[in-house]
């Protein structure tokens, strides 16, 4: 054919107008497009054929993708529920399906401190102790009025305090 250009790729030559795309059959002309298979593919037919879709915003994933629950996301998809930063490379937990960062899940789940009223995430070994429905971070356990530590000894309570047994000997 006369007029038209000449495409070559990889040792072959086309005419411009028979340099198509194996699926949609439309001239790939000087545009991108992705060879596979010995078949050349325009970059959004390759990507509704081949590449993985992300499972939050429906599109292709085309380079670093997230895997997370074995389904693919999008590292700027892949977001705290809470928040919406992303969790790509951050330490995170789920609750119920839904990812968390640690901020925000110790704000939702976590059970407070009844020292100090922070939460106690329990994450990277953080010791605490328990006493009938209270918790306290380890360095939060201590007597109310000397401020005594009481991990590992034994305390007396009065109302909501906690007392080492030298204070609590009045009460």
């Amino acid at each position: 054919i006369t007029g038209t250009r000449k495409m070559e790729y990889k040792g072959n030559s086309w005419h411009e107008t028979c340099f198509i795309c194996y699926r949609c059959q439309q001239p790939i002309g000087t545009k991108s497009f992705i060879p596979k298979d010995n078949q050349n593919f325009c970059v959004p037919c390759y990507e509704k054929q081949f590449a993985m879709q992300c499972v939050q915003c429906k599109k292709a994933i085309t380079s670093g993708g997230v895997t997370y629950r074995e389904q693919p996301w999008h590292k700027e998809c892949f977001v705290c529920t809470g928040c919406k930063k992303q969790l790509s490379g951050q330490r995170f937990t789920s609750r119920d399906e839904f990812a968390y960062c640690l901020s925000c899940f110790c704000n939702l789940y976590a059970k407070k401190c009844a020292g100090c009223t922070n939460p106690i995430s329990g994450l990277g070994g953080t010791k605490y102790i328990s006493f009938e429905e209270r918790q306290w971070h380890n360095d939060c356990f201590n007597c109310k009025k000397c401020s005594l530590s009481l991990v590992g000894r034994g305390f007396l309570t009065e109302r909501d305090d906690i007392l080492c047994p030298e204070c609590g000997k009045d009460i």
